[in-house]
């Protein structure tokens, strides 16, 4: 992705009719540890897209992140006011992709779901850690709207099938803390023997994150021919998912 030239190669020879970009350095730590390079491939990497995208549907993957986390349930209208270095990136593309009507971004929640290497999503992030016995500290006052990929996915589509342009927040339809979301998948994994405790955000300074990232997602919602899930009664219904 970082080489602009080659980028550009492959975009002119394959002619896209749309592009879906979600690539980045998604993982706040690593986007504080390595800043350079998260500045380059997040925003940097964006806005050449965006610019080879100019006429053509677009849709960037933004965060939650984006705001400053002290009231929560945060709608399209909210101003970002990012902390950490993940976040600021995420802005700073936004502006790039928001500079074209042609454009949408998506502002998601936490994602559950399968990557190829296995260890992308939080839900294998927790599995992996649980498999090799370790025991989590999770937050009891840091609060998400996690959401099955393959929702996400669903929505993505139905955007670009209705043409809509602009900012739209995607996330579950259930607020709730680190801690838990760490009891609903460690009842998804008995086997596994699951160990956590509770712990506060308060102790865990860096990277900065916002207490309270939860999203209202009602411009969306009217938009779709579904209902976004609580994360909970998505689990309950997909018994066999995320196994």
């Amino acid at each position: 992705m970082l080489d602009f030239d080659a980028v550009r190669r492959a975009f002119h020879a394959q002619r896209p009719q749309l592009v879906i970009h979600c690539a980045a350095v998604s993982r706040s730590p690593d986007a504080q540890a390595n800043p350079e390079l998260a500045w380059r491939i997040n925003r940097d990497g964006t806005a050449h897209l965006a610019r080879l995208a100019a006429d053509i549907p677009f849709v960037f993957f933004s965060s939650d992140l984006v705001f400053d986390g002290l009231t929560g349930n945060y709608d399209e209208s909210a101003k970002p006011d990012p902390s950490g270095v993940y976040a600021q990136t995420k802005v700073a593309a936004e502006n790039f992709v928001l500079a074209n009507p042609r454009h949408t971004v998506l502002r998601v929640a936490l994602n559950a779901g399968a990557s190829l290497t296995g260890d992308r999503a939080f839900n294998e992030q927790m599995r992996l850690a649980w498999q090799r016995g370790e025991t989590l500290r999770l937050f009891t006052d840091e609060f998400r709207c996690p959401i099955p990929a393959v929702v996400t996915t669903r929505v993505v589509w139905e955007l670009v099938n209705h043409d809509q342009t602009g900012v739209f927040h995607v996330a579950g339809s259930e607020r709730l803390s680190r801690h838990e979301i760490g009891k609903l998948l460690a009842a998804r994994w008995p086997q596994l023997h699951p160990r956590f405790a509770a712990a506060s955000a308060r102790d865990c300074p860096n990277p900065p994150r916002p207490r309270d990232a939860s999203l209202n997602c009602a411009k969306v919602q009217r938009i779709l021919p579904f209902q976004l899930p609580a994360f909970s009664q998505w689990l309950r219904d997909h018994p066999d998912e995320l196994i």
